[in-house]
């Protein structure tokens, strides 16, 4: 079996990390720093962006191909992909700016938490029942 829908959502959560990394490349020709942070908080910023999605996407996609792997419903695979989807680039977007987008970055955060609960509860009740 060939897990096309997270092999889908993987894709597309690729070129929003290109995405995303090009905006840091960019932060870093502007500010002009060109290794770590060097104490610039817009720089700082960026990069903890950068970090975030690349923090939470792999567990996440990770989950949702254990969960896929174990046959679970399309929908309920689309339904997280599409939620873990949007939550980064609420919570990418959110933070983008300083001062931060609360409801953005909170909302974001939020419906990542959720993806991560759903798809952890969705392995631990396919492995126990």
């Amino acid at each position: 079996m060939i897990p096309q829908i997270t092999a889908l959502y993987a894709g597309l959560l690729g070129l929003i990390y290109l995405v995303i990394s090009g905006w840091v490349v960019r932060v870093r020709m502007q500010q002009k720093v060109f290794a770590g942070d060097k104490g610039d908080p817009v720089m700082a910023n960026a990069i903890r962006v950068h970090a975030n999605f690349a923090e939470y996407v792999p567990i996440c996609l990770f989950l949702i191909l254990l969960a896929e792997m174990q046959g679970a419903p399309s929908l309920a695979l689309h339904l997280l992909g599409v939620a873990l989807l949007v939550s980064r680039v609420m919570h990418a977007l959110g933070m983008a700016t300083l001062p931060h987008k609360s409801p953005l970055r909170g909302g974001g955060a939020l419906l990542t938490f959720l993806v991560l609960f759903f798809g952890a509860a969705a392995n631990i009740g396919h492995a126990l029942f």
